[in-house]
């Protein structure tokens, strides 16, 4: 057997892991070499920039953070971008990821080039918790990294701003008349919250007081909560897990709105029906509570940060890129080398590229040598010889590549004979019925042969033997081209081999050999009843042909796979015979055209040598598969395995 080169090979031992341990090795020095330069000569100045630029960054990222939060576009922030240029003394530009400008606070009249990295991307709904001075305000938490300040569909309108302020204002008034010092704190959103000092919301439980009347999510957020809910859902359902009841504040389980509270995504933990909900009217059928695992949990807290980036991401700004430096261009002002750390520099930079090129140079012989090899084995096979091989140095790709190469090369001059095999074989195979028209038609010309009925009757058997090769040769052709026309319809899998059956009994009584037709009921597919009859029909004859007297053939059809759900996707049918069998060493081969177990030329046997061909490609043509087993001297069967739907890509006549 051969051995299946597709494989995969050892990383270790393959030529890409050898040019990723050169590239390793080159990439290390590179990095050692300039993280030493980097601590020799820039550390000081870095320690003196962080200390002076580290605040400003992250204002000017914070500020441009919120103004992306709260506005769908970049338009109006040149003067956003100016203002924080002025407080910081920096240049502060903004463009796409693309690079392409949206705002520059330079004022030269050809700005210096932006540095080749960006100092932060400006993304709303992907924060840099590094640089970003977060707010626990709102929907936004540490754990999901989106802005707390995109608010998107969760901005409340005036009116229920004005109603909710109203609200907060009486609690915060009633806590401050019994002795409790509170405040109300508008988020984002523009929903206000009452807090108290020391934020411990147990204190209000023996008051009358009840901050929890702003627990109650507003038409606005029941509208935007359901959409988000909604594609948490749909993406929970990729999963094949169950969706969730998502509360005001993002935590999920049978429970409602809790207060919003700092820190990550809360955890799934059932609370009381909300009291929007009681007013709404009768409560459903109480379930008891769904419980989460850990694996849940996380697929729900995955679904639901997937779920607000796309609901959010048509209200926010567009993610861009930050550059911080002075008017200059520099990244780190003041700063300069010295002759000294500019010779390291040159030094260190010239031993990593003599590295290098000195390992580009040998990965790169080793890759050309069995390139030329390859070139010109593929040259050779251009200027006409029968085989071109190349030697196989390795398993590599390169080995793997030419062991290919001399694949292919041997499997072109088995083609190349079977070509020649072929041109001769239909040359023979049309020259037999054409030399006997033409001998008859001559004989009748001379008046030598009276055309009577028998001498009309023996051309026409010699025209129909044309036309039937010249039919099988049209058919291959056809499927060659994949332009083979089926028409599919339901087909009774065991009333066509009835009738193929039928067919073919007058020639299996002629040669003494017992047809019998064995199907389980009700076995159905989908194909084209002409085409399939031609296939089984080629199997039967060619069965026939091959057994002797006395001999049985036996058509068979079921359902195929070994299950239920298999054996409802396909269909099988076996056409087994008592006869001579196919050698082990022929098998390969019963399929390929022209092929005959005899060698001889003799057409003692009949057939031309397509019929078995024939069948494989409209087997294929439905969507099929072909096969063959036999033990010599004791029969044959040939099975076809084919879709109860149908192909996929069947083509079918309009």
């Amino acid at each position: 057997m051969r051995r299946d080169r597709s494989s995969r090979v050892p990383l270790r031992r393959s030529l890409l892991g050898r040019l990723l341990g050169v590239s390793a090795l080159v990439a290390a020095c590179s990095v050692a070499a300039t993280a030493w330069l980097a601590v020799q000569t820039t550390s000081g100045a870095i320690k003196q920039e962080q200390g002076q630029n580290l605040a400003a960054d992250a204002r000017i990222y914070d500020t441009l953070l919120g103004y992306a939060a709260r506005h769908p576009t970049w338009d109006g922030v040149d003067a956003t971008v100016r203002e924080l240029a002025e407080q910081s003394g920096r240049r502060v530009a903004l463009t796409t990821q693309s690079r392409q400008p949206l705002a520059d606070s330079a004022t030269a009249a050809t700005p210096p080039a932006l540095p080749p990295e960006a100092s932060a991307v400006v993304d709303p709904l992907s924060v840099d918790t590094v640089l970003a001075a977060r707010s626990t305000e709102g929907q936004g938490t540490a754990a999901d990294r989106i802005d707390p300040r995109a608010v998107g569909p969760f901005l409340l309108p005036a009116a229920e701003r004005a109603a909710l302020r109203r609200t907060a204002d009486r609690n915060a008034e009633c806590l401050n008349r019994v002795g409790i010092a509170a405040d109300v704190v508008v988020g984002p959103s523009g929903r206000p919250r009452v807090q108290m000092v020391g934020n411990d919301p147990e204190r209000a439980l023996g008051t009358r007081c009840d901050p929890s009347d702003l627990d109650s999510p507003t038409r606005t957020e029941k509208k935007a909560l359901t959409a988000l809910n909604e594609l948490a859902d749909a993406c929970l359902k990729r999963q094949d897990r169950g969706g969730v009841r998502l509360n005001r504040d993002l935590s999920w389980g049978e429970g409602a709105v809790a207060v919003p509270v700092p820190g990550p995504l809360p955890a799934p933990r059932p609370a009381p029906l909300p009291s929007d909900a009681r007013e709404a009217g009768p409560a459903p059928a109480v379930e008891p509570p769904r419980e989460f695992t850990g694996e849940d949990d996380r697929a729900i807290a995955s679904c639901v940060g997937t779920a607000r980036s796309e609901q959010l991401s048509s209200y926010v700004a567009s993610p861009a890129l930050l550059f911080i430096g002075d008017e200059g261009g520099a990244t780190v002002p003041g700063f300069d080398l010295s002759p000294a750390n500019t010779a390291k520099i040159a030094g260190v930079a010239a031993l990593v590229l003599a590295l290098t090129v000195g390992a580009s140079v040998l990965a790169g012989a080793r890759l050309v040598r069995p390139l030329h090899a390859l070139t010109g084995a593929a040259q050779r096979m251009r200027d006409g010889e029968e085989h071109a091989s190349v030697p196989v140095s390795g398993d590599d790709e390169i080995g793997r590549l030419a062991a290919a190469f001399n694949d292919m090369s041997a499997h072109r001059a088995r083609l190349e004979e079977q070509r020649k095999a072929m041109v001769s074989d239909v040359a023979h195979e049309l020259r037999t019925p054409l030399s006997n028209i033409r001998g008859w038609l001559e004989a009748a010309q001379d008046g030598l042969a009276d055309p009577d009925p028998a001498f009309v009757s023996s051309l026409l058997e010699e025209a129909m033997q044309l036309q039937h090769i010249i039919d099988d040769l049209q058919d291959l052709a056809a499927a060659d081209a994949g332009v083979l026309r089926l028409h599919p319809e339901p087909v009774r899998v065991g009333e066509l081999l009835t009738q193929v059956a039928a067919a073919h009994q007058a020639r299996a009584e002629t040669a003494g050999v017992t047809l019998t037709v064995v199907a389980e009921a009700g076995v159905v597919l989908d194909a084209d009843p002409v085409r399939l009859r031609q296939a089984v029909g080629n199997l039967v004859s060619n069965a026939v042909r091959h057994t002797p007297a006395g001999g049985r053939v036996t058509l068979r059809a079921y359902g195929g796979g070994g299950g239920s759900e298999s054996a409802a996707r396909w269909v099988v049918i076996e056409v087994a015979d008592t006869g001579t069998g196919i050698p082990a060493g022929d098998l390969p081969y019963v399929f390929d055209r022209f092929w005959r177990a005899e060698k001889s030329r003799s057409r003692r046997t009949g057939g031309s040598g397509l019929g078995l061909a024939i069948v494989r490609k409209l087997t294929e043509a439905h969507g099929g598969t072909v096969s063959a087993t036999s033990t010599e001297g004791k029969g044959s069967t040939f099975t076809l395995r084919l879709p109860a739907g149908g192909p996929d890509g069947m083509t079918t006549a309009s």
